[in-house]
């Protein structure tokens, strides 16, 4: 078994006066203080920072402005999944004995380009760069043809999308390390800039700069709360989506899900909120369909009447999501586990599900290329 013990975030945002380095050691102290004792080995996931910083080899990047020379580290790279890959890898040196006590930290400076179109071309790296980049496409793109295959297979509208982002806004209000945090109005949904037709400004993540930490370690003894890591379910799916069978499905999503529930042997009900990869509004509604929380179709109608707010029966991303606590792209599986573990152990703040015990945390790389699904517990 292994458990959660330690957690650090800084906040999401457009941090223009600190660097990489700045805020990777951020989070990681703030994740050592919180456990209170050091680590034999140290993780890091990143996407971007060898096309943005011009800086590669992280793991003794890390370290080294840590403090921790000597200490073994590496850098993971999954996209979207990196920080959730990063855990994995974490999780596996501590069951091999290879370590007892792991550092994950996740880590993203977006803002370096203040090019829209650079930063575009960047996260376009997760799709498939020779058959859907070369011709012209980009990651928003492929959102926008599933969006525009979603709106005719299901006869929904754009305003049946903008019960996504409405949700995410109000959640992140409550979110002290939420980058967005405003309510958004129907009307300014509506009007927001077309980025890709259907998909519009407001449909998509925003870009942005942050870092996550946890630790891991074999024993549950951390002093300000404990979480056991019950299961990780892992699968992936074709990098380009011209190959897949229907573009309003996503197979990973469920491949990985029904790995975690049996790895863990729970059922879906015994699980309390769900933190999904919602890079756009309607892989969010996707996701949640594949996870069994709506028909296919139906999910702007769970959105809508309140069957994914924080109080309702199948709480989605309290804290905001990819839409509204932000994107920090390589740190986001990161974030997305120390959100399960701050409400699993009651320290959510404003953001907290009352009572929640269990929670699911659903990384993507891509268009859900790549998924894993981390099921977590309270102890």
């Amino acid at each position: 078994m292994v458990y959660i013990v330690g957690v650090g975030l800084t906040p999401v945002g457009n941090h223009w006066s600190k660097s990489l380095r700045h805020l990777a050691v951020e989070a990681s102290v703030k994740a050592l203080e919180d456990y209170g004792k050091d680590v034999d080995y140290v993780v890091v996931s990143n996407m971007l920072s060898g096309v943005i910083n011009g800086q590669e080899n992280l793991g003794s990047y890390v370290v080294s402005h840590l403090g921790k020379i000597g200490t073994p580290a590496i850098k993971v790279e999954a996209a979207g999944a990196s920080g959730a890959a990063a855990s994995v890898v974490a999780q596996g040196l501590i069951s091999s004995g290879a370590a007892e006590k792991v550092l994950v930290v996740g880590v993203e400076k977006m803002t370096d380009y203040t090019s829209l179109e650079d930063t575009t071309s960047a996260l376009s790296t997760a799709i498939d760069s020779e058959y859907e980049g070369f011709p012209g496409g980009t990651l928003d793109a492929m959102h926008a043809l599933v969006m525009r295959e979603y709106m005719k297979k299901y006869g929904v509208n754009r305003e049946d999308f903008s019960y996504f982002p409405l949700l995410m806004h109000k959640n992140a209000v409550d979110t002290p390390h939420a980058q967005l945090r405003f309510k958004l109005k129907p009307e300014s949904y509506m009007r927001s800039p077309m980025i890709a037709e259907p998909i519009t400004l407001l449909d998509l993540a925003p870009v942005s700069d942050g870092a996550a930490a946890i630790v891991l370690s074999k024993e549950p003894d951390g002093p300000n709360g404990n979480a056991e890591i019950l299961s990780v379910g892992h699968a992936t799916d074709t990098i380009a989506i011209y190959r897949r069978e229907s573009l309003t499905e996503m197979p990973a999503i469920r491949a990985a899900f029904s790995e975690a529930l049996e790895r863990a042997n729970i059922e879906r009900g015994s699980i309390d909120l769900y933190n999904i990869h919602d890079y756009s509004s309607v892989l969010g509604y996707i996701t949640t369909e594949e996870l069994g929380l709506a028909e296919r179709g139906k999910a702007p109608e769970l959105f809508k009447n309140g069957g994914a707010d924080r109080d309702g029966p199948t709480p989605v991303n309290p804290e905001g999501g990819l839409k509204a606590r932000g994107n920090p792209v390589g740190a986001t599986g990161v974030y997305q586990i120390a959100e399960a573990f701050l409400q699993v152990t009651g320290r959510a703040k404003g953001a907290q599900v009352e009572g929640a015990k269990t929670a699911l945390t659903l990384s993507a790389g891509g268009l859900a290329s790549n998924v894993i699904i981390h099921l977590i517990r309270g102890v």
